[in-house]
């Protein structure tokens, strides 16, 4: 089998996938679940936390801190009702989000974190937060997104000027203590087709500069009153916008970013991306996603880096799965999670793979990122369609796995991975040949300075050992009943 091994290189897809997993409206889903319900990591997972250490409610979360309190709208409180950061100054690295983050990394796919926080804290706890992050590789922060809105806590603590100018602060803290990160801005865009001004340019324009990549939030529906009222016709919560006024605005907006730039272009996401449920029932939800999708592949300017989906599940109607209000550790699938499969797994949305030089055991691996990875490829011949597909691995290894367009994560402690599942849905017709791919994220989750001078955006897994792979096609006793 050492013949049939070569080298393979993952990098970035045409426009990436991210996904959000977690916030004010619903709790983290765990990874395993994840990949299991949608067939392939994503590009990045997005998590949604807070940092106020300033308030004496802290570090509650605030509506569980004011449950008491009577409010009207989600943002009411003293500070936003997400997660509370438990890292900064004198923080916790074994609470949230970083064994979240840890098992992100560990599943193939980088970090997103979105932090909003408050912009009159000290330096000393941009620092701390700064270093918290230094060993979790190529992830990226979003640092108080949508902060041209007037919705989240840091906006009442401060000017639009100030909040620009805390970003870029935070920003180059950020780059001498974790020059591993990446930084986004989440601004407001050009609103209008006929004034080609960003929202508050004048107070923003330097910080679109600085930042690494740009953003913004953009949904084509939206029932921001959200749980506390119903979105009914003639509300004045909600609203629905047409899938083109969304899609023209958002590159509108990037190309008034490369103009604040003198020409210079830079990665653009929509950080959040979808149409509520509330609004528009689940089956239109569905088809404005598939629609705006449609519109970035028949698009030659490939303007997106990257668009993430809010979210897995949901409490309202903004997820794949809605939360079961009488267990929130079930999930109750909506049509959007179809169409949203049919999307991910759509050439467009992949990561690319190009083959290299044929491989001798030991094989050395790199993984830099879910764009940046380098894995060992094993060709397999499948007479017709299998009836058992299994690999068995000796090596302690953490692993992502793809065959037949279907990823498998393999933890360190498993040994066997059933890989029948990439068959039962892309079932094969006659004889084919497959490869199965194998790439080596960090099994901790971090980078360690033990791999290297490069360590802080690569790491290293040797395989000594091929899996031995098990392929069937009949039942192991034949029927009795034929």
């Amino acid at each position: 089998m050492e013949n049939s091994i070569y080298r393979i290189h993952m990098g970035a897809a045409q426009c990436a996938v991210d996904l959000g997993d977690g916030s004010e409206r619903g709790e983290y889903v765990d990874q395993d679940y994840i990949l299991n319900r949608l067939g392939r990591p994503h590009r990045a997972i997005n998590l949604m936390y807070c940092y106020y250490p300033l308030d004496k409610e802290w570090p509650q979360r605030i509506s569980e801190a004011c449950k008491e309190k009577e409010v009207s709208f989600a943002w009411d409180y003293p500070y936003d009702d997400y997660f509370t950061y438990k890292g900064g100054l004198n923080g916790d690295l074994s609470d949230e989000p970083f064994r979240y983050m840890r098992e992100i990394r560990a599943h193939g796919q980088d970090v997103i974190l979105t932090l909003t926080i408050d912009p009159n804290v000290p330096d000393e706890h941009l620092v701390a937060i700064a270093k918290d992050l230094s060993t979790f590789g190529r992830m990226q922060i979003r640092i108080n997104h949508e902060c041209t809105g007037d919705w989240f806590s840091f906006t009442k603590r401060a000017t639009y000027q100030q909040i620009a100018d805390f970003y870029i602060k935070f920003r180059s803290i950020i780059k001498e203590y974790a020059p591993n990160v990446s930084t986004i801005l989440c601004a407001g865009g050009v609103e209008r087709a006929d004034v080609n001004k960003i929202d508050k340019e004048e107070e923003f324009a330097d910080a679109v500069r600085a930042t690494d990549i740009w953003s913004i939030d953009k949904y084509m529906s939206l029932h921001w009153g959200w749980p506390y009222d119903i979105a009914e016709r003639g509300g004045t919560s909600h609203s629905r916008s047409s899938v083109r006024e969304i899609y023209d605005m958002a590159k509108r907006s990037y190309a008034r970013f490369i103009e604040l730039c003198g020409g210079q272009k830079k990665p653009m996401v929509l950080s959040e991306l979808n149409s509520d449920g509330d609004v528009t029932g689940a089956y239109e939800q569905a088809e404005m996603m598939k629609i705006f999708c449609d519109m970035l592949k028949n698009d030659t300017d490939r303007w997106l880096s990257g668009f993430t989906f809010y979210q897995f599940r949901d409490r309202g109607r903004l997820g794949l799965e809605i939360e079961d209000p009488n267990n929130c550790n079930v999930g109750i699938e909506q049509p959007v999670m179809r169409t949203y499969k049919e999307i991910i797994h759509d050439d467009f949305f992949r990561p690319e793979m190009t083959c290299g030089e044929s491989a001798q055991l030991p094989v050395k691996l790199r993984w830099g990122g879910s764009e940046d990875a380098e894995g060992l490829a094993i060709k397999l011949r499948f007479e017709k369609d299998p009836v058992f597909c299994e690999v068995t691995f000796e090596e302690d290894l953490n692993l992502m796995l793809e065959i037949n367009g279907r990823w498998f994560y393999k933890s360190p402690k498993a040994k066997t991975i059933d890989l029948m599942s990439a068959f039962y849905d892309n079932r094969l017709s006659g004889a084919a040949d497959l490869t199965l791919k194998i790439f080596a994220p960090p099994a901790s989750g971090e980078n360690s300075p033990e791999d290297g001078e490069d360590w802080r955006i690569n790491s290293y897994t040797t395989i000594t050992k091929l899996p031995s792979v098990r392929i069937r096609y009949e039942a192991t006793e034949p029927s009795k009943d034929r």
